[in-house]
């Protein structure tokens, strides 16, 4: 009587190398799909994608996850249409933050016109420099918001002004608060994707008193082209929940203040 051979038990780290190597070989790998190859639960392997993701080696994606390719990003408009739900919290908060006769400087994104709008809303009597042009046309429908639109060289997919006039005309202006948002949050720090936004985001951050990045809970753990900055230059992290060890380890040693609705 021939015996059956048991599947074999691939270890966590034995796993863990086996799902960047498939993500080498394809775009895309599922959760079920990997418990099956590996004889682990469902549960298991969104674990390990979730570790992975933490670490900056992966994307999680609907049902799975996709390789961490530097520099690739989704629209504006595509972004706007993602975790709505957190992003509308993350943005109500944040607005929150901000009391009448602050100057401040946002930065462009899906996140920050949440904030932008939420703001516009409260009607807080605030000065604004941004180089976003849907933060600029949101807070011009609040009559207590003042507005100073940087110039730059224009954007049309993120409906935001770049480069070295940008920075250079940012450079000219000392505010209270800058209020910037993020592609990703990894152990590698803060990263950003849209060519460009990295070095208006580090204009913003030399500018101001308090620096305060609004990154919602799926950018953790992702890692993009661009550096923005390191866990001892991000003063703020506000967020729709609070990030799980060793993202928040790293925070806490560097002495982040940590904000969530």
């Amino acid at each position: 009587m021939e015996q059956q051979n048991e599947p074999r038990r691939f270890k966590k780290q034995e796993r863990h190398e086996q799902i960047l190597l498939q993500l080498k070989l394809k775009p895309h790998v599922r959760v079920a799909e990997l418990a099956a190859q590996f004889g682990v639960t469902t549960e298991t392997a969104r674990r390990d994608i979730e570790e992975l993701s933490r670490d900056g080696l992966l994307s999680r994606a609907h049902g799975g996850a996709s390789a961490a390719h530097p520099g690739t990003h989704r629209d504006l408009h595509e972004r706007r249409l993602e975790h709505i739900a957190e992003r509308e919290r993350l943005g109500r908060f944040a607005a929150s933050l901000v009391s009448d006769g602050d100057t401040i400087m946002v930065d462009a994104g899906s996140t920050t016109m949440e904030f932008a709008r939420f703001l516009a809303f409260a009607e807080t009597r605030v000065t604004v420099i941004t180089n976003s042009l849907q933060v600029a046309m949101t807070l011009g429908q609040s009559p207590c918001a003042r507005l100073r639109l940087a110039p730059g060289e224009y954007l049309p997919h993120e409906a935001a002004v770049v480069g070295t006039e940008t920075c250079e005309y940012l450079a000219a202006y000392n505010v209270d608060a800058c209020f910037i948002g993020a592609a990703g949050l990894s152990e590698a720090g803060v990263t950003e994707a849209v060519e460009g936004f990295g070095a208006v985001k580090r204009a913003m951050l030399r500018q101001s008193r308090s620096r305060r990045f609004l990154i919602d809970a799926s950018k953790f753990g992702e890692t993009h082209l661009t550096h923005v900055a390191g866990f001892d230059g991000i003063g703020t992290l506000v967020s729709d929940r609070p990030p799980a060890p060793p993202l928040s380890d790293r925070l806490a040693a560097q002495g982040v203040e940590v904000l969530a609705p």
